[in-house]
């Protein structure tokens, strides 16, 4: 165990004991992460709800924008990547995800931004907001009620879309996107409805339950795949844009939740060159010296070894204009996997499921996300406290 003086603790090697103890998980989450967690079908209501309120419709007063730009740093900037992954190729104007301050340069009176923060304070959203406002260009604003974000969206006479903040931004993800979605739609950019969004929230408590601390690992997939995870390197990698995006999602909340490196990214990229990672130092090579007699589940020494996560998304349409067909990122599927088996790596599959691309996307987030938690608190790291954020933050603010 280590203990430092800033505030850092927990344990080289996972409990997985522990995984199983519903006491102790609640005393190792004092911040009520599972919980958060579990609330994601009620965000998806809440927020539909809020935006319901806000006065949405004269977005399209104006026609359809030349571009669509998402300003927000964090989880709030993933919400741009959900957007532009709903709309599929087939969207009208560019979605574009801006991670920095201000806008980008060529934003003016024909675009509409869209900025983002759990806070209401971030630098990223606040500049993009006063920047689109001082260019004439559309705005809605999602965040804090009562916030800085709000009162920049009230001198632009813009509308404001509040999300109470009950939990860090990153266990927030479904109350920041349902408003960017909704917003997406007042400009006829998504067909997302009231049944998408009823069938995405259905999705997402069902795998709460499943996922819930009371149930053991056995029968939990977010136990299950916490454990699997634990002590390796994972590489999480989507067969299709959507499952890459719940791929860079696991990757977020891996880093923040259980400290973890990770590597993510779409198989199609893989395939040109990170594929070689199962060949490396944590892939084949360390795997072709393990006793093939041994116990699949017992690390052989201290090696540490990747375990590749695969996101799945067999698509919905065929038919559908795509950036590839469906049967080559299935055949890419395929062939990973197969390539994982012949170098003894790991590979845990998680697939899509739901009628919408919208609750496909929960159905690949909704899981990975309990088990960033779980893997956590089989460490002994408290998942929402971490110590690194905080200091890096008091750093840089002097």
């Amino acid at each position: 165990m280590i203990d430092g003086t800033a505030g850092v603790s927990g344990y080289r090697n996972a409990d997985e004991a522990l995984l199983d103890d519903p006491d102790a998980l609640a005393e190792r989450d004092p911040g009520g992460m599972l919980r958060h967690t579990a609330s994601a079908g009620a965000q998806v209501r809440e927020s539909a709800a809020l935006a319901a309120e806000a006065n949405l419709s004269a977005l399209a007063d104006d026609g359809r924008p030349r571009a669509v730009v998402i300003a927000g740093i964090g989880t709030a900037g993933r919400t741009g990547d959900v957007l532009a992954t709903v709309a599929g190729p087939r969207c009208p104007v560019p979605v574009i995800a801006h991670r920095s301050a201000g806008v980008p340069g060529w934003v003016g009176a024909a675009d509409v931004v869209i900025a983002v923060s759990a806070s209401g304070r971030s630098p990223e959203a606040l500049g993009a907001a006063e920047a689109a406002h001082r260019r004439g260009a559309r705005l809605v604003a999602v965040g804090a009620p009562d916030s800085q974000l709000q009162s920049v969206a009230e001198r632009a006479r813009a509308p404001f879309i509040p999300v109470p903040r009950r939990a860090p931004a990153r266990a927030s993800l479904w109350a920041l996107t349902v408003p960017v979605l909704l917003a997406a739609r007042s400009l006829g950019l998504v067909k997302v409805n009231e049944a998408d969004l009823a069938e995405t929230a259905a999705r997402l408590d069902a795998d709460a339950d499943r996922s819930r601390p009371t149930a053991e690992s056995f029968v939990n997939p977010a136990k299950s795949l916490a454990l699997g995870l634990a002590g390796s390197i994972p590489i999480v990698w989507g067969s299709s844009p959507l499952a890459t995006v719940a791929a860079r999602r696991f990757g977020d909340t891996l880093s923040a939740n259980a400290r973890y490196p990770v590597v993510t990214g779409a198989l199609g990229e893989a395939g040109r060159g990170r594929v070689g990672l199962l060949d490396g130092v944590f892939g084949g090579l360390v795997e072709g010296e393990r006793d093939i007699f041994a116990d699949p589940d017992e690390d052989a020494g201290d090696a540490t070894r990747l375990r590749l996560v695969l996101l799945r998304d067999g698509g919905l349409n065929p038919e559908d204009d795509a950036d590839e067909p469906l049967a080559v990122e299935e055949r890419r599927a395929d062939a990973v996997q197969t390539l994982a088996e012949r170098r003894g790596v790991r590979c845990d599959v998680v697939t899509a499921e739901g009628g919408s691309a919208l609750e496909r996307l929960a159905s690949l987030v909704a899981v990975p996300d309990f088990a960033s938690i779980y893997l956590a608190l089989a460490h002994g790291l408290d998942p929402m406290a971490v110590p690194a954020i905080t200091e890096m933050k008091e750093l840089s603010n002097q």
